[in-house]
């Protein structure tokens, strides 16, 4: 699959991510996918409702085959977090009680402290239809919800689990702003490569009629530099742009070239016989 480097290091750490009565082998799959993504292995699965192993979820979790593998299932919601010592169930529902609610920047900055403490810790979501009832988030420690369209705040199963599993990743950078790896550094171009461009650009246009008047002239000029220097073009787009240009030739020209001048002018001088010369 694109983005899949079977040769490089796998990361595996993290939370454990606990689905109470998950319904459908397939949002299985796709959760183990999304943990796969952001470096999660721990899937405990609380009375999954169509059984384990499930066939279903090894297809849809695509490359994460070692997550599925790995899954746990447990009888009770009780039993799957009975070792963990912190947990955040998800809810998109304001909820009576009394624990704190976190944002999942927060949430997860929180599991990463506690997780390099060495506490165990897990995210509890609920069923795909109805989430987590109120008894069973009463057993998780703390609430985590997402900033989502009060009108529509449902989200599936994979996609709330992708979302913290990026806050999880984000809490570990270094720099949260720098980007997973960088583009491609491009050297400008030298300036003579540029004037040349300038230079066939315009006697392609200005041979087709685009300047109107020599009065307009400098002014258009003036315009296409300055369209041409703002972005840096390197030696490799000056030359793409200089082939587009290049490629106007096979369309009539209004004024000849400087060679086809030359060549209508050799064609008219008189020419004489080999051997003889001209005395007038």
């Amino acid at each position: 699959m694109a983005g899949t480097d079977r040769l490089r290091e796998r990361i595996a750490e993290g939370p454990a991510i606990v689905l109470v009565e998950p319904q459908l082998g397939e949002n299985i799959g796709m959760v183990a996918r999304a943990m796969a993504n952001f470096g999660l292995v721990e899937l405990r699965l609380v009375a999954p409702r169509d059984g384990w192993p499930n066939t279903k979820a090894v297809s849809a979790a695509a490359s994460a085959d070692h997550v599925i593998e790995a899954a746990r299932v447990y009888a009770s919601l009780d039993e799957a977090l009975a070792d963990l010592t912190f947990t955040y169930a998800t809810t998109a529902r304001p909820r009576d009680g009394h624990k704190p609610v976190r944002g999942p920047q927060e949430a997860g900055q929180s599991l990463r402290t506690r997780h390099g403490r060495g506490e165990a810790v897990g995210l509890i979501f609920g069923r795909e239809r109805t989430g987590l009832r109120n008894e069973e988030i009463a057993l998780a420690d703390e609430i985590v919800t997402f900033p989502v369209n009060p009108a529509h705040a449902s989200l599936n199963l994979a996609q709330a689990v992708l979302l913290m599993g990026y806050e999880w990743m984000q809490s570990g950078l270094a720099d949260p702003t720098a980007p997973a790896f960088d583009g491609p550094v491009i050297e400008a171009a030298p300036k003579e490569e540029l004037y040349g461009l300038f230079a066939q650009l315009e006697e392609a246009l200005d041979s087709r009629g685009y300047f109107r008047s020599e009065g307009k002239r400098a002014k258009a000029v003036d315009g296409l530099r300055a369209v041409l220097t703002r972005p840096g073009l390197s030696s490799s787009e000056i030359s793409v742009l200089r082939g587009v240009i290049a490629s106007l030739d096979r369309f009539p020209r209004r004024v000849p070239t400087r060679s086809q001048e030359a060549a209508v002018e050799q064609a008219a001088e008189p020419r004489h016989p080999r051997g003889e010369t001209n005395h007038d």
